[in-house]
């Protein structure tokens, strides 16, 4: 039996919304909707293989995930060009958290948060990870 990632998932405070801009800006295709209350949209990546639930479950339980050190939970995106991706993000709504930095390995990585606060990290690998 073969195990994998099929999703994994979050509670925010407006899926629609949320389902929206991530459709419009990280290149994510809405497979499934739910109904009110929860609002829950499974959301596929540009591969269709690995999906983001996003839901309103618990209003009163929703993380501040703009106080939450990215480091603690953060989304990371594969890109060909993080610097125009970078500024791409923050002219559609993104918070820039400083800009793009290249690593030892040559990486270059971005972090900045979504108009939700929850952290984004943008990942233009040197060498490709699977």
């Amino acid at each position: 039996m073969a195990l994998f990632v099929e999703h994994f998932a979050i509670n925010i405070e407006d899926p629609v919304a949320m389902a929206a801009w991530y459709s419009s800006h990280l290149q994510m295709k809405v497979v499934q909707t739910g109904t009110p209350p929860a609002d829950t949209h499974f959301l596929a990546d540009s591969s269709g293989r690995l999906m983001l639930e996003i839901y309103r479950a618990l209003p009163d339980e929703v993380p501040d995930y703009a106080t939450m050190n990215p480091l603690l939970l953060h989304i990371a995106f594969a890109t060909d060009d993080a610097h125009a991706d970078h500024e791409r993000l923050v002219a559609a709504g993104a918070s820039a958290l400083g800009g793009v930095a290249e690593n030892a390995s040559g990486d270059r990585m971005a972090t900045l948060r979504d108009p939700w606060g929850l952290s984004l990290q943008l990942c233009e690998r040197s060498e490709p990870m699977p």
